[in-house]
């Protein structure tokens, strides 16, 4: 029995999130069904992380044990070829047997995408949250270096977490912008359920004057989620990097 680890791309939206889910066709459910046609057995995938419903990745690692004489090669073609064309995996490799892609994984850097403008861009459906008032792109980077460091980050989780301990520890934070769009980019060692989205929400409630500069370490301390911003729309995220 061989532990292979996959590195995928998706488009999250049609799915309603990488994780199995009853009522919805979720990225792990399609997988774990190209494995079977192509191995001819069925196999549990584990997840480096459970994007939500619409939410995207870049890179995404999942790992799963199979006894396929299929070579980490081979796989990928396989697997593409019984994959809807929204799910991609762009690498395989045989990992030791010990490998678990979230247990291991030591950073992962997610990216939120802004169109800054008061146009609609049709090619950025689904890609990218439009804020049609001009973002102070500087302001914004500022008041998100804040979120860096060890922090109890319960203000920033949705209700029905099941979480042990609400701190994390984000190592770095920045807003940028590249013509009308502004990308919040955030990497830590892991993140909360709505974490990143509430993020960016709260970052964009300040730059829309409803929440003070400067209030990011008292809404932290306050552990109080509505003291926080809104929680961003999802078609903006896009897990970006993980790293082992």
């Amino acid at each position: 029995m061989n532990n292979f680890a996959l590195t995928l791309a998706y488009d999250g939206t049609p799915f309603c999130g990488w994780q199995l889910q009853p009522n919805g066709t979720s990225v792990q459910q399609q997988l774990e069904h190209a494995i079977e046609q192509a191995t001819g057995t069925h196999s549990r995938v584990t997840g480096c992380s459970r994007t939500d419903a619409g939410v995207h990745a870049r890179e995404f690692v999942c790992n799963f044990f199979s006894s396929t004489h299929i070579s980490p090669e081979q796989l990928p073609a396989a697997l593409n070829f019984y994959l809807p064309p929204q799910i991609a995996v762009r690498a395989c490799r045989a990992v030791p047997q010990t490998f678990h892609a979230r247990y291991d994984c030591k950073a992962k850097t997610y990216r939120y995408h802004i169109h800054n403008s008061p146009v609609r861009d049709p090619f950025l459906l689904h890609r990218a949250h439009q804020v049609s008032r001009p973002l102070d792109v500087d302001m914004l980077h500022a008041q998100a270096q804040d979120f860096v460091g060890t922090h109890d980050f319960a203000a920033f989780c949705a209700a029905g977490s099941s979480v042990k301990t609400t701190v994390r520890t984000v190592t770095h934070a920045a807003v940028q912008r590249d013509g009308d769009s502004v990308i919040f980019s955030v990497r830590g060692e892991g993140f909360l359920y709505h974490m990143v989205r509430i993020m960016a929400g709260t970052l964009l409630h300040i730059a829309a004057g409803k929440l003070q500069q400067g209030s990011i370490p008292a809404v932290l301390a306050s552990g109080d989620r509505a003291q926080a911003g809104p929680t961003a729309p999802a078609c903006g995220l896009c897990l970006w990097e993980v790293e082992y």
